[in-house]
Parts: C-alpha cells; sequence; structure tokens
C-alpha cells in the first residue's frame, strides 16, 4: 500500500482547452505545496490535454488521458494511440471506466489489449473495475469484480520497471450522490489486493495503489483517504471546480 495516496481528477467531456488554462491557472495555487507529498493528476478531455501539459509545466501535476486506443497508429479515424497521449505529456491513462465499457461497449478483451498497449508505451495504466447495483442486491460484488479484474490483466506480465494502478469504482455510486462506505470499498479493496497477490506475488500486490471512485466529494474525501487500503481517489463531477478539487486534494 503506498504512503503517496494518487488522487485524480477525471474531467470528463468537460473543459475547453482555453477553459483548462484558467482552471489550471487558478488551480494550482490552491494546491500549492501540496503536490509535493501525493501524487495529483488531472485527466482533460483529449483537446484540452496540449493545454493542460503547457500550464502544468513544473507544477508537479501530473498529466492523464482518459482513454486511448490499443494500436500505436493505423486507419482509425476518431482515435488516439498511446505514443501520441505520450508525447504530449501523460504519464497516466484510464482504461475501463465505466462508462467507456456501459456506453461504448468496452469489453474486458479491449480493456486488455488497451492496458497492454499503455504499459508498452510507459506511461501507468488506471485499470477501473466495478459492480452494477443489480449485482450489488444480488451479492455478486465480489464475482463482478473479480471477473473485470481478471479479463483486464488477463496475460499481463508487469516488468519490475512497470507500474499499474486500480480504481474501484462502483458504478451505482458514480454521479449519483451516493457512494459506497469507507469501510465497505476498504474491504473490496483487500478482495482486489488479495486478487493481485495471487497473480503478481504480495510485494507487487501491495505497492499496487488502488483507488476509490464514486461520488468522491470535498465533503467525504478525508475518510476514505484515511481508510487503510485506500491509496487515493478517482474524482469525477467534484474535479471540475479547482476549489474542491483542491480540498480534496489537500485532505489526503
Amino acid at each position: 500500500m503506498s504512503e503517496r495516496p494518487v488522487i485524480v481528477g477525471n474531467w470528463k467531456m468537460h473543459l475547453t482547452p482555453a477553459e483548462t488554462t484558467a482552471y489550471i491557472e487558478r488551480f494550482l495555487p490552491l494546491i500549492g505545496s501540496a503536490a509535493a507529498s501525493r501524487d495529483v493528476v488531472l485527466a482533460p478531455p483529449s483537446t484540452s490535454l496540449h493545454a493542460a501539459a503547457a500550464a502544468l509545466a513544473g507544477s508537479g501535476v501530473q498529466l492523464a488521458a482518459q482513454n486511448s486506443h490499443w494500436e500505436e497508429e493505423g486507419p482509425y479515424t476518431g482515435e488516439v494511440s498511446p505514443r501520441m497521449l505520450e508525447e504530449i505529456g501523460c504519464r497516466y491513462v484510464i482504461i475501463g471506466h465505466s462508462e467507456r465499457r456501459g456506453l461504448f461497449g468496452e469489453t474486458d478483451r479491449r480493456v486488455n489489449q488497451k492496458v497492454r498497449a499503455v504499459l508498452r508505451s510507459g506511461m501507468t495504466p488506471i485499470v477501473c473495475v466495478g459492480e452494477q447495483s443489480s449485482d450489488k442486491a444480488a451479492g455478486r460484488t465480489r464475482e463482478v469484480v473479480d471477473a473485470q479484474l481478471t479479463l483486464s490483466l488477463a496475460n499481463i506480465r508487469l516488468e519490475e520497471d512497470e507500474r499499474l494502478v486500480v480504481a474501484y469504482e462502483p458504478v451505482w455510486a458514480i454521479g449519483t450522490g451516493q457512494n459506497a462506505s469507507p469501510g465497505d470499498a476498504v474491504e473490496v479493496h483487500n478482495f482486489i489486493r488479495n486478487e493481485l497477490a495471487a497473480s503478481y506475488g504480495r510485494e507487487r500486490a501491495d505497492r499496487t495503489e488502488i483507488l476509490y471512485g464514486g461520488s468522491v466529494s470535498a465533503a467525504n474525501a478525508a475518510e476514505f483517504l484515511s481508510a487503510r487500503g485506500i491509496d487515493g481517489v478517482l474524482v469525477g463531477g467534484a474535479s471540475l471546480d479547482p476549489e474542491t478539487f483542491s480540498a480534496i486534494c489537500r485532505a489526503a
């Protein structure tokens, strides 16, 4: 488990390049020196990555993409490759977010291809897993999370210098104002860590950051971030306001 929390702001389809620059100019003074003791990561839409990279230069705040193709180049209209993202300054890529799975039909097999591509590029994948409300009601949370994790990482051998981040994001909690209790989240995080240990060994599992995502706010962030086994948070809507997101970052 990491002693350096990871705080990721996923802006989804919000903020133009000009709005991104204005956000970062407001955000950096608010976060101050906090970025030195935690990994603060912003994930703008792809059209705003270049503006974000320029505005974040030298700040210690890192850049993530929200998605990536699995090939380096080719006839894939509308897609962006890992090589393009790495060159623009991305250090992380969110892979398999529930909105990608649910709205765009992204399968575990496709997630697996993307994870491989991101690792080859030298960036860090943030692999998202989580259950629907119907799964939770049926007591299938572990079964669903295990299947997603196993298939998303199938036949991936992590090299010593490769880094993996996993985000547990219960789908029923995303954008709903509901969130898992810290105790419930820790239980799933511990399950994920044990599954990683079975595949990669305890030492690797213990240094893999596992984040919680799902209606994280300035009001509940400290409770999640202080829970043993939760290494950080993946923040959606609350990351769109620089004051709110800086408060979440400082809560770590």
